[in-house]
């Protein structure tokens, strides 16, 4: 059999939806699956290179973590200055997963389990970035103060401006984990070693 192609497992982000929090807050996880073909793990990643989320032009991946960041904030004139006094956010994570579409033979069941274990687990990460994200930008938001902004205008431009430095950072951090558990020997190739071999 043709070797498999090992598929990216990039993080899918909706756009960053700039301005921020106050106080406790949590994120809301979901996982949403796409269902795999096969009795053999090699079918089933075989499968995964057909159906799984597409990635721009990077093609499919085995999984990926999107979200969604929405703000609910207010904007204080200060004397002659406008200061972001409650920002607010509300974040949806959701994993997307691999999940066979029938019942799998009890060997190819184990290693099925080890590998979306894994996967599951390497997702998670991604959700963790974002989240520390989010923290970052409340953060830098909450009491932001923009002279000379009585009506508050400049300051959304300023604040925006200011986050989309830790949107970047945060996309890097993601892309470098990536390599890292994809790379020859790595984490995700690992687990898809694991998956197909010996079958």
């Amino acid at each position: 059999m043709k070797p498999i192609r090992l598929l990216s497992l990039l993080l899918g982000c909706v756009s960053l939806f700039p301005i921020p929090a106050h106080a406790d807050w949590q994120a809301v996880e979901n996982v949403q699956v796409y269902t795999v073909g096969g009795k053999t793990g090699a079918e089933l990643y075989a499968s995964i290179g057909g159906r799984g989320p597409k990635i721009g032009n990077a093609g499919r991946a085995v999984a990926v973590t999107n979200f969604k960041l929405t703000w609910t904030r207010k904007y204080e004139p200060k004397g002659n200055s406008c200061v972001l006094a409650v920002a607010r956010p509300k974040l949806i994570i959701t994993y997307v997963l691999p999940k066979p579409a029938e019942r799998l033979p009890g060997p190819v069941a184990k290693k099925w389990e080890t590998f979306i274990s894994g996967v599951h687990k390497h997702e998670l990460v991604h959700g963790d970035l974002i989240k520390d994200m989010v923290k970052k930008i409340e953060a830098v938001s909450v009491g932001f103060t923009v002279a000379n902004d009585p009506k508050c205008q400049k300051i959304r431009t300023e604040l925006t401006a200011r986050l989309g430095e830790l949107s970047r950072s945060q996309r890097q951090q993601s892309r470098d984990f990536d390599r890292a558990e994809l790379s020859n020997g790595g984490n995700i190739h690992q687990l898809v070693l694991a998956l197909i071999n010996g079958q």
